[in-house]
């Protein structure tokens, strides 16, 4: 196991400052670092996307457990840093420079993978839902390629990605992430492990693929959640206007359309879906 030099002496060494436009807050903590690259287990050999490396911080402590990473970083300043860590761990890391949203992530690899990532806050959210429609070339493919997903989130995302129905934080990510994978909150981190440190707390989630409810197509979840949610205090008959035959599927199922979107379960979203699909 290489030797290296404590993250700040590297992040002092290249003149890394957080930014604040790419949603950045570096992890400094060595043993926190380790505890979340635990989570997915056993990476010995096993290929690993990372998301937002920044410095590396996390990047090290997934190649400390074995694994192959493959690094999205759009951060010019990182990248020597990154290369760095690289010659420390021969052939055990690549880096990709660009915007994560840009690039087809099943397309890295050959086989499955696992995410590992301290997601940028601005764009955390959406390479979220991305990552539960699936493989990016066609995201009616389940289980997907990826293995496992171990982000981190602000709390208050984590908080409505695990939530049950009724529940204030419950709404279209609790919706998307849980009719066919399993997400729990793994670990929380207070504000003060960041630098510079965020306004809010955050959580590391861990999800799992499930199996899937039969003839349900993730886009139509999507776009029913989308509509549902998108005015959560309307009846669903008002809320869900938008989506062509979404009124007739409520009448199908024997769901009253006076109901609001956080009273329907997630089966009941899903058997929306399955009707709006046939």
């Amino acid at each position: 196991m290489p030797d290296l030099p404590p993250l700040r002496e590297v992040v002092a060494k290249y003149g890394l400052q957080a930014s604040k436009a790419l949603g950045q807050n570096f992890l400094f903590d060595e043993q926190l670092l380790k505890r979340i690259a635990a989570i997915p287990g056993d990476l010995t050999g096993r290929d690993v996307l990372e998301v937002g490396p920044g410095p590396g911080g996390l990047t090290r402590a997934l190649l400390r457990r074995g694994a192959k990473v493959t690094a999205i970083e759009m951060d010019k300043r990182c990248l020597p840093a990154l290369a760095e860590l690289g010659e420390a761990f021969p052939g055990q890391l690549t880096v990709i420079e660009g915007d994560a949203m840009k690039i087809d992530h099943a397309s890295l690899f050959a086989g499955p993978f696992d995410i590992v990532a301290n997601l940028p806050y601005n764009v955390g959210t959406a390479l979220f839902v991305r990552w539960l429609g699936g493989a990016d070339s066609d995201r009616d493919i389940w289980p997907p390629q990826w293995r496992s997903l171990t982000l981190m989130f602000q709390q208050e995302v984590a908080e409505r990605i695990i939530a049950a129905t009724n529940a204030e934080a419950y709404g279209r990510l609790a919706v998307l992430a849980q009719w066919r994978a399993s997400p729990k909150i793994a670990m929380k981190v207070h504000r003060s492990a960041f630098t510079p440190p965020p306004k809010v707390m955050s959580a590391v989630v861990h999800v799992t693929p499930t199996d899937q409810p039969e003839a349900t197509r993730a886009r139509t979840l999507e776009r029913l959640t989308e509509a549902a949610f998108g005015q959560r205090r309307k009846m669903l008959r008002q809320s869900l206007k938008s989506v062509p035959g979404a009124i007739e599927a409520l009448a199908t199922l024997g769901i009253a359309s006076d109901r609001r979107a956080e009273t329907l379960g997630v089966a009941d979203f899903v058997g929306l879906a399955r009707v709006l699909g046939s």
